[in-house]
């Protein structure tokens, strides 16, 4: 948490002014501050005498056609609290440009610990501690594969079958269309994941971002999650897409000095789980063996990578000023040969897979 970033200010009188109408008994005048963990959507906290509230709202400059869609990822988390409680509780939704230029919307803030890069102080943990973080954090997730979408009303949130398939298509398209002159094209990476992409194992309400610097920790027990946040990419598919994407992130104390550099979250700690051990938690639990757990993984990185190129395409461009964002360049390049070393060690590297899964992170 910070002051706002050069050219990311937020016009408070204007939301305050918008606010008061809509939350009752909203009482003095706000402190904002930004939070500086994410790369995407800017999010500001605004701290009243009388409510603590977070405002997201998109970040400036050229975005795709589906992203930063700030009514829908209200709806989303609206409809979701009643089933899954780790959602905020959303307040409002504001889609008048008039009041600072772009849709936005508020929520009450979560009270708790994130656990960024560096663990706070007061939710350092020993190795069993550490452990049962882990755990808990797992199974927020199978909580969350387990909800039944037509229950809550979004039986509607995504098109069905095939999820598998269109999010390999989906994310060659974007990496194309963000692509720079200094990156690879991930051509070998792509090809091997339109060859191996299999049937959806279950169609279920997905996060699609789901890590630890995206949950909330109790205070008084920091093993406990009590909140998960940023809920953008939502949506109805393949759980099993869901874990690859979470272990993208997931860095271990014995990975290289590369994928350590580019950590942010505290998975390296010790006790906390291997990748290995995640996939194999999660399974167990879920019930599911997947044939080519590698397919999962590669998938993830690669996604991560599109990720990544497109927020730099946007600094590139001159669209964000952020200084965070000015190598994020090198990540295609690295993650384009962390896949190719995996595709190389499955086992598989051409044809169709088939059999057990290889050790994650291989």
């Amino acid at each position: 948490m910070a002051e706002t970033r050069p050219g990311e200010e937020l016009d408070a009188a204007a939301v305050d002014a918008w606010l008061r109408p809509r939350v009752p008994g909203l009482c003095g005048t706000p402190r904002v501050t930004q939070y500086s963990g994410g790369a995407s959507n800017w999010t500001y906290r605004l701290e009243y005498e009388s409510h603590d509230l977070v405002l997201r709202r998109p970040p400036a400059g050229t975005r795709a056609r589906s992203a930063h869609d700030m009514g829908r990822e209200f709806r989303v988390q609206r409809a979701l609290r009643p089933a899954y409680p780790y959602v905020p509780e959303m307040v409002a939704f504001c889609d008048d440009a008039l009041v600072i230029g772009c849709d936005f919307y508020v929520m009450r803030r979560i009270p708790g610990i994130i656990p960024r890069a560096r663990m706070p102080e007061a939710a350092r943990l020993d190795a069993a501690g550490n452990r049962r973080l882990c755990l808990d954090v797992i199974d927020r997730l199978v909580e969350l594969h387990r909800v039944d979408a037509r229950a809550v009303g979004l039986e509607g949130l995504g098109k069905g079958a095939g999820y598998a398939h269109r999010q390999v298509e989906g994310w060659s398209d974007r990496y194309a269309k963000a692509r720079t002159w200094n990156v690879p094209r991930f051509g070998r990476v792509i090809a091997w994941l339109r060859d191996h992409t299999p049937d959806d194992v279950a169609t279920c309400v997905i996060h699609n971002d789901f890590r630890l610097d995206n949950v909330v920790l109790d205070p008084d027990d920091p093993t406990r999650v009590v909140g998960v946040l940023d809920w953008e990419m939502a949506t109805l598919g393949d759980p099993l897409m869901d874990l690859g994407n979470s272990l993208a992130y997931w860095v271990q104390a014995d990975d290289d000095f590369v994928v350590r550099s580019m950590r942010r979250q505290p998975t390296h700690l010790p006790g906390m789980l291997t990748r290995r051990e995640v996939v194999d938690y999660y399974c167990d639990r879920m019930g599911m063996a997947p044939a080519n757990w590698t397919f999962y993984e590669v998938y993830g990185l690669f996604r991560l990578a599109v990720i990544a190129q497109q927020i730099y395409y946007r600094y590139h461009h001159g669209q964000t000023r952020n200084p965070a964002f000015r190598r994020f360049w090198l990540m295609a390049h690295y993650l384009d040969w962390r896949c190719r070393r995996m595709i190389r060690a499955s086992g598989h590297p051409r044809g169709r897979s088939a059999g057990a899964p290889p050790p994650a992170g291989a």
